[in-house]
């Protein structure tokens, strides 16, 4: 029994050792990793901020957030260099076929789409993963210049106006979803600055007071 009582105190030392020995490593290449992946999605956030917006790298983008029921969309609000408004950029996230389909979407001022980029998802290759290239310009699916206010942004099979995904519904489903919402939480957020528009109102409202005190 004293044999045995040994061989089970060894193994639970040896097994405590072994699992604080894992959790330090685990903890210090976490701590290695975590801020070059965070630099690394923050680069690929703002490259795609570039491209839904029309491609303009020098864009400018103040953040903002907007919480509809019980989810919370991230809003990049757009000025070109010289502070003219382009819109909004949008972040939203549905449940796919796979899991989670992130999709980062721009509107102009007048809620049109300029453009969309898949920042994850866990679709199928080969199918659902076309969602990347489906609904750009002159795709199948092609949603850019629309406005999810005006055209019914749903697949065809539901009553809609965009052809689903070859054998992926879900998937083209869940990414119209996101545009929706996504468009929902442009129209609530506060609209880019235009700071033309907004120097002007300001000389305006300058010129009004002192008329106004003149009186």
């Amino acid at each position: 029994m004293k044999k045995l009582s040994n061989s089970l105190l060894n193994m639970t030392v040896v097994l405590t050792a072994t699992a604080i020995v894992t959790g330090g490593l685990l903890a210090f290449v976490n701590s290695v990793t975590e801020g070059p992946i965070k630099e690394v999605n923050e680069q690929a956030t703002k490259d795609g901020i570039v491209k839904v917006m029309g491609g303009n790298p020098n864009i400018k983008t103040k953040t903002d957030s907007v919480k509809i029921d019980d989810k919370t969309f991230v809003v990049y609000n757009v000025t070109d260099e010289n502070g003219n408004a382009i819109g909004n950029a949008v972040e939203s996230t549905t449940m796919g076929f796979g899991g989670d389909l992130k999709v980062l979407t721009g509107f102009d001022a007048e809620g049109n789409i300029l453009g969309y980029t898949i920042l994850g998802h866990a679709e199928t290759p080969g199918l659902g993963a076309k969602a990347t290239d489906w609904f750009q310009k002159g795709g199948k699916g092609d949603i850019i210049g629309k406005n999810p206010a005006k055209n019914n942004l749903t697949v065809s099979k539901d009553g809609g106006e965009v052809d689903a995904i070859t054998a992926s519904t879900i998937t083209s489903r869940a990414f119209l979803k996101a545009v929706n919402e996504a468009y929902t939480a442009s129209a609530q957020a506060a609209p880019a600055t235009d700071c033309n528009t907004q120097a002007t109102v300001a000389a305006a409202d300058s010129v009004n007071a002192n008329v106004e005190e003149a009186k």
